[in-house]
Order: C-alpha cells, then sequence, then structure tokens
C-alpha cells in the first residue's frame, strides 16, 4: 500500500503560500504558509498534519490492541501535541481518555504503552515520544 500527497509553494519562504492535497481528496488545495506555520495564520501546516496523523494512528492501534483482549473500546480520545523548537521536531506527547467497560488499570496501561512504541506513526518519527492516559469510569 502507498499513500501520497502533493505540496505546491510559490514564492519565498516567508512572503510565499503553499496549498496541500492529498490522494484521499480529503485535503485538496489546503493552504498553508510562513504564518499558518509560525504565527495565527489562516490554514494548516506540517506539524499540525503530523500531530493528526499520530493521534489518528495511535487512536486505530490502541483500540486494536485492547480488541486483542476481547474488549471494545466504547471512546478512545487521543491528542497529539508536536514541539517543534529550532526548526527541529522535538517531541510528540500524546494525551488519552479513555472510556473502556470491562479493562482494568494494568490492561489500560499496558495497551496504552505499546500503542505508544508500536503506531507506525511513533516507528516513524525521529524524537521523544511521551503519553498519559486517563481511563473514565
Amino acid at each position: 500500500m502507498k499513500r501520497n500527497a502533493t505540496a505546491i509553494w510559490n514564492g519565498s519562504g516567508k512572503d510565499g503560500k503553499g496549498t496541500l492535497s492529498s490522494q484521499s481528496g480529503t485535503l485538496k488545495d489546503t493552504q498553508y504558509s510562513y504564518k499558518s506555520r509560525f504565527e495565527e495564520g489562516t490554514g494548516t501546516n506540517p506539524e499540525e498534519l503530523i500531530a493528526a496523523a499520530h493521534a489518528g494512528c495511535f487512536a486505530m492501534k490502541l483500540s486494536f490492541v485492547i480488541g486483542n483482549l476481547g474488549i471494545t473500546p466504547e471512546k478512545l480520545e487521543i491528542t497529539s501535541a508536536i514541539n517543534f523548537e529550532n526548526g527541529v521536531l522535538t517531541e510528540s506527547h500524546i494525551t488519552v481518555k479513555a472510556k473502556v467497560p470491562g479493562i482494568s488499570k494494568e490492561q489500560f496501561d499496558t495497551s496504552v504503552k505499546d500503542a505508544e512504541e508500536n503506531c507506525p506513526i511513533s516507528k516513524a518519527l525521529n524524537m521523544k515520544i511521551t503519553s498519559e492516559a486517563t481511563l473514565e469510569d
């Protein structure tokens, strides 16, 4: 399986503008710019997209890991916060809020750690990955 996305950039790094499009069409000529990356402009940015990819991948991996225990999660809410410092991605911190009836705290914590270490995006990222998780009643 191969997936792809295309970036088109016009102009200088600071004053130019670009668009991003994905194979699925979910992103179609989605705007990005210096302002959307380093300030508060309209559009997306690569770091936000990496955070979205990590959160989505982690959620699916965690669901599979819990499913292997014979348990189905009711809800998994995953947030990835990407640190971008001095031109380098340094960390993705995952926050998990979950409602998983029938799982023990130990099973849940072990499952979260498994997802942290083994989701494909975690494996692809060359940065520190940390997580914290809350199991709701």
